[in-house]
């Protein structure tokens, strides 16, 4: 008797939790794209390389759900990937690559949690 009244509580924690989870595993995958991209730039001193950029990005991204088993053109979502070349804080040139992640649409709770997410962080790194 007392299960069948906790039981949608049960459920609803369960989604909760999953949902929670693919969402934060897509953000720290996004952070790590972006970062990885901007390393691999800054390092060949090519900060506004997008191919190569795009391309580590998407083997970062490679265990989130959502991303294409086939390299994509990077410029349309789930994957969107720029690189460009700014200047850093101390005035030297620095690569910075931006990546936007879009998540699956998953199971939304209303007022908590969204079904689908767009991650989306910048990275700068000092050429």
């Amino acid at each position: 008797m007392e299960f069948a009244l906790l039981a949608p509580w049960y459920i609803f924690l369960f989604i909760g939790a999953f949902d929670w989870g693919f969402f934060a595993h897509g953000l720290i995958s996004t952070e790590n794209a972006a970062r990885v991209a901007a390393m691999y730039n800054a390092w060949k001193n090519t900060p506004t390389d997008q191919n190569t950029a795009c391309r580590y990005a998407w083997m970062e991204l490679q265990t989130a759900v959502n991303v294409p088993s086939t390299l994509p053109s990077c410029s349309a979502l789930p994957i969107i990937v720029t690189a460009t070349q700014v200047n850093g804080p101390d005035g030297a040139g620095a690569a910075q690559v931006t990546v936007e992640y879009q998540t699956q649409q998953l199971i939304p709770i209303p007022g908590l949690i969204n079904g689908q997410y767009t991650f989306y962080r910048v990275v700068k790194m000092r050429i």
